[in-house]
């Protein structure tokens, strides 16, 4: 069973009567789900994934109107459920919001990733904040919101303001276009196979950043990204085996003249995509970078340096 689902069927089997009987006044304000942080929120746990921080807790997110000796009973009460369930003990909780589980404050989930207690940012906020801290806030599934703050709260950050799409397509495009293009061959030529493989590796990040981007899917923690491409909408989930043999294979003659082959087929097939999708109509991905760029509508935006919004 996944994490999800055991969290649903616990919170349905415990979860709910407790907050309907004992708690029948905050049923209409209270969302409960799971999402945050943890391989289960994305869907994306195994058998591996129970060797730590797995149980069958789920998240109760209150309003910040919530009085705060109801908030405190209400842990307590989340702390009374059963511990043990389907052979898996649940996890000990800190003080209300202090754990990824249990009793937490909708404007403490936003504020640990956005910086705003209503997630709501600013174009130049939105670049400077982790995409995968975004992921985090809008991941899971949410089994109950009578009031529906948290999950508008949540849709707001999905939809990223084209600004901030172009602005980070700009910057992955550029640095794609370096890593792959330019300095992989490069470091080839000087034998230099280990400085190499970096580059490699930094192609494939900012190629999954281009396809992350375009898609308008915030991009998980490097960990999942290689699990959350393979799920991206085709084309771009049809590159995943190219980038993958791109950072798992060696940089012997053969394999390196067969990598720079591969590179420029996926810089075409990304760059493809992108004028399909009118982001633009370069016939280069560094062509591309500087055009993306340049279509940024907010001129603030569009004048900060083009490698603003990427790591």
């Amino acid at each position: 069973m996944r994490g999800i689902e055991l969290s649903r069927e616990y919170y349905e089997l415990y979860g709910a009567p407790m907050i309907h009987s004992r708690f029948p006044e905050l049923e209409g304000v209270l969302a409960v789900g799971l999402c945050g942080v943890g391989s289960e929120c994305f869907g994306f746990d195994d058998d591996v994934s129970r060797d730590h921080d797995f149980d069958p807790g789920f998240c109760i997110f209150v309003p910040d109107g919530v009085d705060r000796a109801d908030v405190f009973k209400l842990e307590r009460a989340y702390s009374s459920l059963p511990r043990e369930f389907r052979g898996l003990s649940r996890a000990m909780i800190a003080p209300a919001g202090g754990s990824r589980r249990g009793v937490i404050m909708q404007s403490d989930f936003f504020m640990s990733r956005t910086g705003h207690a209503d997630g709501v940012m600013t174009a130049r906020e939105w670049l400077r904040v982790p995409e995968h801290y975004i992921a985090e806030a809008v991941n899971g599934v949410v089994f109950r919101d009578d009031a529906g703050v948290f999950t508008k709260r949540r849709l707001y950050l999905q939809n990223v303001p084209d600004d901030v799409t172009k602005k980070r397509l700009a910057g992955h495009l550029l640095l794609m276009s370096q890593s792959g293009e330019y300095n992989y061959p490069r470091q080839i030529a000087r034998g230099e196979t280990a400085s190499a493989q970096l580059a490699a590796i930094e192609f494939v990040r900012h190629a999954s950043g281009v396809c992350f981007c375009a898609s308008r899917v915030p991009m998980p923690f490097y960990k999942w990204a290689p699990r959350a491409f393979s799920l991206l909408p085709e084309p771009f989930s049809s590159l995943y085996d190219t980038l993958e043999f791109l950072i798992s294979s060696d940089n012997d003659p053969k394999t390196a003249k067969l990598k720079s082959e591969l590179i420029a087929d996926v810089c075409v097939r990304i760059l493809g995509e992108l004028r399909a999708l009118d982001f633009t109509r370069a016939d280069s991905v560094q062509r591309a970078a500087f055009e993306c760029n340049d279509s940024v509508r907010d001129a603030d935006i569009r004048s900060l340096d083009i490698l603003y919004g990427v790591d």
